[in-house]
């Protein structure tokens, strides 16, 4: 196991009936700028469950973040922040409105010429303005982490950030949201935090035990409880599961120690800003794929990953990495989810080219556990996805 450093401050408020616990989070004195997606918290009662809470605090709203948030949509939140004065941030949302809320948290503060200089510079965060978060859609972690991804249209890019200063003051978790879910969105937010885990897994041994079979343990549970979940998004039972495994993917625990990938997200952020494709179903067209063509460095994790995870016990190491990387693939297919480019889009013909000559130009020439993965190799596994 390598040496690690772990710190993880955000406060988890879980269980039924807890967004009323907000009142006690939010310091009395803030002037809190409430952000939300598209409505649906106002259809659903989570806004009013919110707004009750926050009834003895000063509040401002800035709704429409959309679902890979949009540079110029926050550019326009953080003039409110600037003008309003703004002291406290409140994300109410999924991963995508928790993405945006760090980067206004991280934009509040910068002092530098624009605050996209945030992503394109790779500029870590060591303070931000102050935010937590309720939960309505499990699928990022974004609510226990340090991480975001903002897309910006103009430039068809889609880039992440992060730092030590954007972990969520607090956040809150009632697994009871979820009842109102499209089954699209479940099935997005199970394969999301699936991918989340086996990027930080799907690796080579290190005899990491007990990093192994935490992540293990969340890939099983998430099998376990997706049919659940999207049969009965009212079984509290499979939703708590759900909503903590998809917490848990993410955090920052499992990677602790181990070697780790994230080229399959790198990859498949770029089909979102290209096509506009739902990102977890980016990362379901590209994983098996990439897979495939890395079959010899991650074939010893692959195999046990099908004896651990899929009980596949028959077989050399070879035959074993094969069938897991098989049955992943009917995991998404059964949640859904399409796994190849071409069911999205017809126009994909030059997509491995762009995101090869992308890679190139960003300086990104060796991505990987190994750093070896150079964009010619992307073009391959990108034309594999087709």
């Amino acid at each position: 196991m390598n040496n690690f450093d772990f710190k993880n401050p955000t406060k988890i408020i879980f269980g039924k009936d807890t967004i009323q616990q907000l009142e006690n989070e939010i310091p009395k004195d803030a002037k809190v700028l409430l952000l939300y997606g598209g409505g649906s918290i106002k259809k659903n009662g989570i806004y009013d469950q919110v707004k009750t809470a926050l009834a003895k605090v000063d509040v401002m709203e800035f709704g429409g973040i959309p679902a890979n948030p949009e540079y110029a949509t926050l550019m326009n939140a953080l003039k409110v922040i600037k003008e309003e004065k703004i002291t406290y941030l409140l994300a109410v949302g999924g991963g995508s409105v928790i993405d945006g809320t760090k980067f206004l948290s991280a934009a509040a503060l910068f002092e530098g010429d624009t605050p996209w200089d945030i992503l394109t510079n790779n500029i870590r965060t060591e303070k931000g303005m102050p935010f937590g978060t309720v939960l309505t859609l499990p699928a990022t972690g974004s609510e226990m982490n340090s991480g975001a991804v903002i897309t910006r249209a103009e430039t068809k890019e889609k880039l992440a950030m992060g730092g030590p200063g954007l972990f969520p003051k607090f956040s809150i978790l009632d697994p009871q949201v979820i009842k109102s879910i499209p089954t699209r969105q479940l099935a997005n937010g199970i394969t999301d935090a699936f991918s989340h885990v086996l990027e930080q897994y799907m690796t080579y041994p290190i005899d990491a035990l007990l990093q192994d079979r935490f992540a293990e343990s969340i890939l099983q549970t998430l099998i376990e409880v997706a049919p659940k979940v999207l049969k009965d998004p009212t079984d509290y039972k499979a939703a708590a599961n759900f909503m903590w495994s998809c917490t848990m993917a993410l955090n920052g625990l499992i990677q602790k120690g181990v070697p780790t990938d994230w080229s399959v997200h790198a990859i498949g952020h770029e089909l979102t800003a290209l096509f506009g494709i739902d990102h977890a179903r980016t990362l379901a067209i590209i994983a098996p794929s990439h897979y495939k063509f890395n079959f010899d460095d991650k074939k010893a994790k692959l195999a046990q990953y099908a004896e651990r995870v899929w009980n596949i016990k028959e077989g050399s190491v070879d035959n074993k990495a094969n069938a897991a990387i098989e049955k992943t693939e009917a995991f998404f297919n059964e949640l859904g989810i399409d796994t190849k480019l071409s069911d999205y889009t017809k126009g994909y013909e030059g997509t491995a080219e762009k995101i090869s000559q992308r890679f190139t130009e960003r300086g990104w020439l060796g991505l990987g556990e190994h750093k070896t993965l150079s964009p010619d190799k992307v073009e391959k596994i990108v034309k594999m996805a087709y």
